[in-house]
């Protein structure tokens, strides 16, 4: 299965829905393919300008090491040379925390990935999930 563009705008849309509903900071949100590659990107009104990449680095960690951010931050916490070298690895572009979300299809293959950031990592993947799951597709915390 392919993220299309149609269904890459839906689940951004869905996250900043999520994110006013829950009355969070300013979101961003990032949809990629499974080889990284960004389907699309907004940043609401008010978010700091750098948060493309941080939004990036959450998705991007997430689909290039098939593990979501909260699985991540748990990796660097408990092995912080292993990040260290993996973020080497990938040019620094690994943000691993919570807010980088998996996308999978029904057998579980990884299909994607979406990075949330604006609020706190929690609030930015309760964001992400509610919206994946709204878009009908399945995510990974």
């Amino acid at each position: 299965m392919v993220i299309s563009l149609r269904k890459a705008r839906a689940i951004i849309r869905k996250a900043l829905e999520k994110g006013r509903e829950m009355e969070l900071k300013p979101l961003s949100v990032v949809v990629l393919d499974a080889g990284g590659h960004v389907i699309a990107f907004e940043r609401e009104d008010g978010a700091a300008p750098g948060r493309f990449a941080i939004a990036h680095g959450k998705a991007y960690g997430s689909v290039m090491l098939g593990m979501a951010g909260t699985a991540q931050m748990q990796r660097a916490e408990g092995q912080a040379y292993f990040m260290a070298a993996v973020n080497g690895v990938y040019g620094g572009q690994v943000v691993p925390v919570p807010g980088g979300v998996l996308l999978r299809d029904r057998k579980g293959a990884v299909i994607g990935a979406v990075g949330v950031t604006g609020d706190t990592s929690d609030n930015d993947a309760q964001a992400a999930l509610a919206a994946i799951e709204a878009a009908g597709l399945t995510g990974e915390i």
